[in-house]
């Protein structure tokens, strides 16, 4: 993993498929989502590496449920009684009552591509297949994420999952865009700004309709779920999505 601060008290952790976000201020710091079940071990030496006791997490923030990004969530709930927050169209996937995942049977038709096939045998050495649904997770209010550090705003962006969000910290003016989009990713050739393939999108068309919503929104550090960090203005990101 590499972990480096790209904004003030914003900490972006790239994982070795998956990344998660360090935040922290005078008032303790906050996880944004924390990696594959397999990525444990280095979601708890990521955050003490920076001097901190993941048992004093103030909460764990997850941009949408999938195992990539929740694989942490369970034990974080249930070793530290982390709160683990989510928006509230997003709660029944993180708490195991639904499924909005790429199937088994959409990545088999496809692992005749290296490049798929790889991704696939990573996933389940990142033992995705044994993902424990954060059961205890809780729906967000605005009043809740005001009062954790680096107070995070949230927009909902359905179309990767039905919950799906990005989470604005404004005073660092950097974003933590999840899946909405990403900068890279192990079966994509390119880099930079990019929609995920679609077969991993609950909605392919409306996860890029929804990305509209974020050209007026004013940030220019931007920390995806798969890839390296983007130091751009969000609305030229945006922009190139559809390039």
């Amino acid at each position: 993993m590499n972990v480096s601060e790209q904004a003030p008290g914003v900490f972006f952790v790239e994982g070795p498929a998956s990344n998660w976000i360090i935040v922290r201020d005078d008032s303790g710091f906050m996880l944004i989502d924390g990696g594959y079940p397999a990525d444990r071990g280095l979601v708890l030496e990521s955050i003490r590496g920076l001097g901190l006791e993941p048992a004093e997490a103030k909460a764990m923030l997850i941009t949408h449920g999938h195992v990539d990004h929740t694989g942490s969530a369970a034990y974080f709930s249930r070793t530290f009684d982390t709160r683990i927050l989510c928006s509230p169209e997003e709660l029944a996937h993180v708490q195991g009552k639904e499924k909005h995942q790429v199937t088994i049977g959409q990545v088999l038709v496809r692992a005749w591509r290296p490049s798929v096939f790889r991704w696939m045998l990573h996933v389940i050495k990142a033992k995705a297949l044994q993902a424990e649904p954060a059961t205890q997770a809780e729906a967000w209010t605005a009043e809740k994420l005001r009062s954790l550090p680096g107070k995070p705003e949230a927009t909902l962006l359905p179309g990767h999952t039905p919950g799906n969000v990005v989470l604005l910290l404004p005073g660092a003016h950097a974003i933590a865009v999840g899946d909405t989009f990403v900068s890279g990713h192990p079966i994509s050739t390119k880099s930079g700004p990019q929609m995920l393939h679609r077969m991993y999108h609950w909605d392919a068309e409306s996860a890029l309709e929804a990305t509209r919503r974020l050209e007026r929104v004013q940030a220019r550090v931007i920390l995806p779920g798969h890839g390296p960090a983007l130091h751009m203005p969000l609305a030229e990101a945006v922009n190139a999505l559809r390039r």
